[in-house]
């Protein structure tokens, strides 16, 4: 019986064409795979194939990533400073050779620079302290809205810890006191508006 479907799988009987041969050879192969990365014909592993199947990489390595991580934040910040330094004016790259004047000194050329540093620095110095008190400023107002919401919070929870009391309170025979219950129920109905019916 095993001998006839392996024939048919193999396209010896009934007219079976080379795709199912192909097919028939994918699934030895498939299983000869299996069975040498197992270790065996056997359904258990052996020692070596288990110690070898946990050894494999699995692509999770955190020193790599780690060092992937610390080499894209230093990217950030050198992008950070070059941009910084392209809006204050200056070159970003600092391999920049002053010309050599005929006398063959930089003097002059490094005096020009010191002025217009001098020039550009109170400028900047101006931005910087518009910009830090905005800042502040802005850091202020969040701190008391914050401050205004956590108030109203507490207050919103103190008087429902409030009414949730008055609601739970009891007789002495266990009974629920009612005069609180018609009160809340009265002042909800002064809230709202009235309707004409």
């Amino acid at each position: 019986m095993k001998a006839r479907a392996l024939e048919h799988q193999r396209g010896g009987g009934g007219g079976g064409g080379e795709g199912e041969r192909s097919e028939w050879k994918e699934k030895k192969k498939r299983r000869w795979r299996n069975e040498k990365r197992l270790g065996g014909k056997g359904g258990s592993l052996s020692l070596e194939a288990f110690a070898n199947a946990k050894s494999n990489p699995s692509g999770y390595n955190p020193s790599i990533i780690k060092k992937q991580r610390e080499f894209y934040r230093n990217a950030k910040f050198v992008k950070k400073y070059k941009k910084t330094l392209t809006q204050q004016g200056q070159p970003s790259d600092h391999k920049t050779i002053p010309d050599l004047e005929e006398d063959g000194t930089s003097e002059n050329v490094r005096k020009r620079s010191k002025k217009k540093k001098k020039q550009t620095l109170p400028s900047l110095e101006e931005e910087y302290k518009k910009k830090r008190a905005e800042q502040e400023k802005a850091k202020m107002e969040k701190e008391l809205i914050i401050r205004a919401e956590e108030e109203a919070r507490a207050k919103a929870e103190s008087k429902r810890k409030d009414l949730r009391k008055k609601m739970f309170k009891k007789t002495r025979s266990g009974q629920p006191v009612m005069k609180y219950r018609i009160q809340h129920l009265l002042e909800g109905l002064a809230e709202k508006p009235n309707c004409n019916s």
